[in-house]
């Protein structure tokens, strides 16, 4: 992991509430741990496959945990990030935190840890998509200083139903 990203979780961020943080890239073995978060927190979460070929095809991939201490050397993953870079961008593909572990401000630790690994990549463009149903996420996004710059139609699976359309953000991450 480099030096910026490392030195942007270290210790805690954002609310009191928030754990202190580490992020390390994620590996096989914590695949079962993250997919109980994506099933806790999506209706149609990603698969199992998903993780490993995205894992596979060398995307960034990173989980977040509390700073392991003597007492507690293997803590819980809070959350984690898979993006994909491109040419002078980086796409942002699945984030996550547990349920239990929400409102703590982890989200806006992992952007703060991605916007941090686009200036090493040279990526001054950050992409998503976010269901358009989903106002909590795409408030974040914004709050965040991403901007809603189109629409994808029929993008997401649903359970029942026309597939939903994704609204398209992007955030211009300065270098």
């Amino acid at each position: 992991m480099s030096a910026l990203l490392n030195e942007a979780l270290d210790g805690p961020r954002g609310p009191q509430s928030a754990p202190a943080t580490r992020l390390q890239p994620m590996q096989l073995a914590d695949v079962p741990e993250v997919l109980t978060i994506e099933r806790e927190v999506y209706a149609l979460p990603w698969s199992e496959g998903n993780f490993i070929d995205s894992m596979a095809a060398g995307y960034v991939a990173y989980v977040l945990r509390p700073v392991p201490s003597l007492r507690e050397p293997k803590t819980p993953i809070l959350g984690y990030f898979l993006a994909m870079k491109g040419f002078e961008e980086m796409h942002l593909l699945n984030i996550s935190v547990a349920a239990a572990a929400q409102g703590q401000g982890l989200a806006r630790q992992m952007l703060d840890a991605l916007c941090r690994l686009c200036v090493e990549q040279n990526c001054p463009q950050l992409w998503l998509e976010v269901r358009l149903s989903n106002q909590r996420a795409r408030e974040v996004y914004r709050r965040y200083g991403f901007r809603e710059v189109g629409v994808r139609r029929g993008y997401y699976p649903v359970l029942q139903g026309p597939r939903e359309d994704a609204c398209l953000m992007s955030l211009a991450v300065p270098q």
